[in-house]
């Protein structure tokens, strides 16, 4: 029988026939002149993303209960709502948990900031974009990702439930993840709290009569969100309290 030239499988070992380069593995890495653009090929990066995941875990493992903070980037100081999420970030401390954002600004940095005012744990998941300044400075725990899914892994795993302020892109991103991940039964079910009657009626009642008149969602899909406006209760219903 003629042995098989191309790549194939025996097994959970890759044989990868003629794919062999005519320069070992061993005498390429060797090479003292070779170009640095590996560093941005795939294999390189899947051990970047591992290092992601390592780093985040391991900064983490110890935080204890905590609950994640979402908003807009883009909210003032002097806005109503930036006061509200700095309130609910103090809230989260006085009842024992830390406070985890994206670690920008505006009602990442008005979370962070009361929690860090009232003494607790302030933590910040940065993640690298060409117009963002770093982590704000009322972090004091960060951690930086290059990848927005490894970031989201972390809020996540670490949270005991999501308070959700105004937003753009990214925080309905970082919503309806959280939404998905709790109706398919991926993550224990646990509160989502939207803040801001104003600003997500409106969206709760299309998801109500667009896609549940529809058949795309359950009913009790619905009924993941709560929407509040007052900053004490949207702690209760995020820590269960």
């Amino acid at each position: 029988m003629t042995k098989p030239t191309h790549t194939y499988r025996r097994g959970s070992v890759v044989l990868r026939g003629d794919q062999i380069p005519r320069m070992t593995s061993d005498a390429s890495l060797l090479q003292s002149d070779q170009s640095a653009d590996w560093k941005h090929e795939d294999p390189w990066r899947v051990l970047r993303i591992q290092s992601e995941f390592v780093e985040g875990f391991e900064a983490l493992a110890e935080v204890g209960p905590a609950i994640s903070v979402f908003g807009s980037a883009r909210t003032r100081p002097d806005d109503p709502l930036y006061e509200c999420a700095q309130r609910i970030g103090e809230l989260l401390v006085d009842r024992g948990y830390a406070v985890i954002t994206g670690g920008g600004p505006g009602m990442m940095e008005a979370a962070n900031r009361g929690a860090w005012e009232a003494g607790g744990t302030s933590i910040g998941l940065g993640i690298e974009l060409p117009h963002e300044q770093g982590l704000n400075q009322w972090v004091n725990l960060g951690v930086n990702f290059r990848y927005f899914f490894a970031r989201k892994t972390m809020f996540v795993k670490y949270s005991q439930g999501f308070i959700v302020m105004p937003g753009g892109f990214g925080t309905m991103d970082e919503l309806f993840e959280s939404a998905t991940l709790v109706q398919t039964g991926k993550i224990r079910s646990f509160p989502v709290v939207l803040v801001g009657t104003d600003y997500w009626s409106g969206l709760v009642d299309w998801i109500r009569s667009s896609m549940v008149d529809a058949g795309m969602i359950s009913p009790g899909d619905v009924d993941l969100l709560r929407v509040v406006d007052d900053p004490e209760q949207a702690v209760r219903l995020a820590t269960g309290a």
